[in-house]
């Protein structure tokens, strides 16, 4: 029986943070009803399938900061995303769905569906494993930004996150590539301290992400 992996993504859209790609691989056998597209589906359901994937599933996770999106720019940066995602794996799969279109790489071959995450199982499972890990990292970012909503917006140019973006400015994870991220980049009187602390709070996040992470069976 062939090993069919699927693959999506998830943070194309925002403003601020990274893009995750998850790839799937079920076992034939497995016993888990109610796979869905990841946005069609309720956090609390979100979660439980999530737990339910990852008892049964080989995932692998890529995740690209925003520092290199801004670099090679956000479809660049996704390609990147999913092709670690495949490299995370831990069985190389016979055959690669991937939501939408196929990753031009020479690293392996792979198939688009269009609405894939509605189709078929395995990348209905990528997009709720990538969607879980996204927005558990921007709930954990949420304390260093209190004014940014991360934790509700998880990054996406709502109308709060509007606001403190022109208030407030960029801060270290917004994509200064993006608009309006552009039209509100810090002054060059920026409190060294302050930036400096953010960075460490960050560096913490990422280490307990990956622990979090670690925990449940998936090695970036």
């Amino acid at each position: 029986m062939s090993k069919i992996c699927g693959i999506d993504e998830v943070g194309r859209g925002p403003l601020a943070g990274p893009v995750i790609s998850a790839a799937v691989i079920l076992p034939t056998n497995h016993k888990i009803s109610g796979l869905a597209d990841s946005k069609k589906i309720s956090q609390k359901k979100r979660e439980m399938l999530f737990d339910e994937i990852l008892s049964v599933a080989d995932i692998g996770l890529g995740i690209v900061s925003s520092k290199v999106i801004d670099r090679i720019n956000i479809l660049q940066a996704t390609y990147k995303s999913m092709i670690k995602s495949v490299e995370n794996l831990t069985f190389m799969p016979d055959k690669i769905l991937i939501d939408g279109f196929s990753v031009p790489t020479s690293k392996f071959k792979s198939e688009g569906v269009i609405k894939g995450d509605q189709k078929i199982e395995q990348i209905s499972a990528a997009s709720i494993v990538a969607k879980v890990c996204r927005d558990r990292l921007m709930k954990m970012i949420d304390p260093v930004y209190p004014d940014f909503d991360f934790d509700n917006n998880k990054g996406y140019g709502t109308k709060t996150h509007i606001e403190a973006l022109k208030r407030f400015k960029a801060t270290l994870i917004h994509r200064k590539s993006f608009s309006p991220v552009k039209y509100n980049l810090p002054t060059a009187t920026i409190d060294d301290d302050k930036i400096n602390n953010e960075k460490k709070k960050l560096v913490e996040i990422n280490n307990e992400i990956n622990n979090w992470l670690k925990i449940r069976g998936i090695i970036l």
